[in-house]
């Protein structure tokens, strides 16, 4: 969105590349028992990765505890690392540096991996929605982890530069599963403005969820912000705030 992306710690020599892909475990199916979690793309994948995953999930707590406690500017890699009783090197494994570590998001994937598994003659609408509802009870659950981190986007500058990588990372995942069901390219226009619009409908949920501090829920919002979409978004029926008001009482 024309901001500069914040430079990036590099890893020490000789490290692997990091795993950056978000991986949820997520409910296992009858049969092959060794593909229960799900990768950034969307891809099954194994218990080794699993347990990568306990680990990512184990250093964002921490960090996330941290940040709350003494500021994010302040805290260090090396007191993350400390905390969770792990190497500085070994942080470089999991996250190339301090934002991504506020920046991992498993809902992403978990969401791709449910909408995929819908009928595929189910209305896109309807199947957002009943995403959504499924998605419900681990928003729930994490909701203090989500709202740190949503506190921290907001205030931190650099976080919020990188933020909108983010969002284009999400675009594109949903254009790709838009074009498996669809039988349409990614490239498509059409395709590309549906997850444009979808994408732009979520983020503006999440946003006011966070600036709320979660009063209202975020499911609740995200279906508000699909009621938009499903109307046309036509610029002319946008009621006056008074008039809105009104009808509403």
């Amino acid at each position: 969105m024309g901001l500069a992306k914040p430079a990036k710690r590099q890893r020490p020599a000789g490290q692997p590349a990091p795993t950056l892909a978000p991986t949820p475990t997520l409910p296992r199916k009858r049969g092959r028992e060794k593909s229960a979690t799900w990768g950034g793309n969307g891809k099954t994948i194994g218990l080794r990765e699993r347990k990568k995953q306990k680990t990512r999930e184990s250093i964002q707590r921490t960090a996330l505890r941290l940040f709350e406690k003494q500021g994010y500017e302040e805290t260090t890699i090396e007191q993350i690392a400390a905390a969770v009783e792990i190497s500085p090197s070994t942080f470089f494994n999991y996250f190339p540096t301090k934002e991504d570590v506020v920046l991992f998001d498993a809902y992403d994937p978990m969401a791709i991996q449910m909408f995929r598994e819908l009928p595929k003659d189910e209305p896109l609408n309807v199947g957002l929605r009943r995403v959504l509802e499924m998605l419900a009870a681990a928003f729930e659950r994490d909701e203090p982890a989500i709202l740190a981190r949503g506190r921290l986007f907001l205030e931190v500058p650099e976080l919020r530069a990188r933020a909108w990588d983010e969002v284009e990372r999400t675009q594109l995942l949903i254009a790709q599963v838009l074009a498996e069901r669809t039988g349409r390219r990614p490239d498509d226009f059409e395709l590309r403005v549906t997850a444009r619009v979808i994408t732009a409908a979520m983020f503006e949920a999440s946003l006011e969820w966070m600036r709320s501090k979660g009063r209202h829920g975020l499911v609740e919002l995200s279906n508000r912000a699909l009621d938009v979409v499903e109307s046309g978004t036509r610029l002319g029926a946008l009621a006056p705030a008074k008039a809105r008001n009104r009808r509403q009482r």
